[in-house]
């Protein structure tokens, strides 16, 4: 006798750190049990986890790459039979597409994480990858994308040529307790903060060139690691500011580091909804960022909970306007998005989006 439940899987191709591991486990974990019965599956080994999953099924593939566990994969859907598969990040995406073609009684949803366009412009400029250009085909194969902000949403409409009707938009939840701080006076020297994975695409060159700009004192703490290590350490020591600089590569306790901030500093040339720059909001610690594509205009009110600029240069001149009339209210900056993207807020949303294709396939 069929479960009254739905049999939903989510896919990811690893649980290493980074936001959308940590958004696609939280959602699975959290969603309603009485409704739904959750598996997360993981592409990846089960020893590289960074994230303690419980009150779930768990199923690890052990293969070190998407393309490696392509059959395992096909094997579980066959042998699951799940009524949602929702899968997430760019290349799994295209493996799912193409798996749906044989399981037509599973619903497939995806979630993407960037604004594609733009991410392959910066990437490859004037060469698309070959995922961006397979893109209209293969998104066009799922029932439902799940786009984290409206500008994802406009360029998978407008790039992509996706219907409206098969994208909806679901912005990231706080998936953490995170505690407001109180005190509304700035450390001396003011200490800035960044939680981003060291690539390309986060900009931090940007960061670091407009910290070399200003005439303060100051401590800037990075938390990260990636494939740019060395060139952004190579600049940090070009501009003689290793000692006004710390790195941590990994920590579980970001939390603490934000609250012990006076600015969280984004610079990335594009983003899906950054969940850092939520989280360094909800603790009370406002943000200075570089306008780029991805929910920044979203989640930022200006001279609420931070402000955003134009380039580099506007960016050391707002440092310079913030370390001399620091005006940030914690509880306002705090306020500013518990109020909008609450798990109590956003959790609904995803069991009403699964409830919904769910009783249009099979009611």
């Amino acid at each position: 006798m069929k479960s009254d439940k739905i049999n939903i899987t989510f896919a990811l191709p690893n649980l290493l750190a980074g936001g959308a591991e940590r958004v696609m486990s939280y959602v699975a974990e959290n969603i309603d049990p009485t409704k739904f019965n959750a598996t997360l599956l993981i592409i990846g080994h089960e020893k590289d986890a960074s994230y303690d999953i419980k009150n779930i099924n768990v199923v690890y593939l052990e293969k070190t790459r998407v393309s490696q566990g392509v059959l395992s994969l096909f094997g579980y859907i066959r042998k699951s039979k799940p009524d949602i598969l929702v899968s997430a990040i760019e290349h799994l995406n295209a493996v799912t597409a193409v798996l749906s073609m044989f399981f037509p009684k599973t619903i497939f949803i995806a979630r993407e994480v960037n604004v594609l366009s733009v991410l392959a412009m910066h990437d490859n400029p004037g060469k698309p990858s070959l995922m961006t250009r397979l893109g209209n085909k293969r998104f066009n194969f799922f029932n439902k994308v799940i786009c984290q902000s409206q500008d994802m949403l406009d360029d998978f409409h407008k790039n992509f040529d996706i219907k409206k009707e098969k994208l909806i938009v679901i912005n990231n939840p706080i998936t953490n307790n995170f505690k407001v701080k109180y005190s509304r006076t700035k450390n001396n020297p003011i200490r800035f903060i960044t939680v981003a994975r060291l690539d390309v695409q986060k900009g931090h060159h940007r960061i670091i060139e407009a910290l070399s700009q200003i005439s303060f004192d100051f401590h800037y703490t990075l938390i990260g690691n990636g494939s740019l290590k060395e060139d952004i350490f190579s600049q940090i020591e070009k501009y003689n500011l290793s000692d006004k600089i710390s790195h941590i590569p990994f920590t579980k306790e970001v939390g603490k580091y934000l609250d012990e901030s006076d600015l969280y500093l984004q610079g990335s040339y594009t983003e899906g909804f950054p969940n850092a720059i939520i989280e360094s909001c909800m603790v009370g610690t406002p943000v200075l960022a570089i306008d780029a594509p991805g929910g920044i205009n979203e989640i930022i009110y200006p001279d609420i909970n931070g402000n955003i600029v134009s380039n580099v240069n506007e960016f050391s001149e707002a440092l310079e306007r913030i370390n001399s009339d620091y005006n940030f209210n914690p509880v306002d900056v705090s306020e500013s998005v518990s109020k909008r993207y609450s798990s109590e807020i956003i959790l609904p949303k995803y069991e009403d989006l699964f409830i919904d294709v769910y009783q249009k396939r099979f009611k």
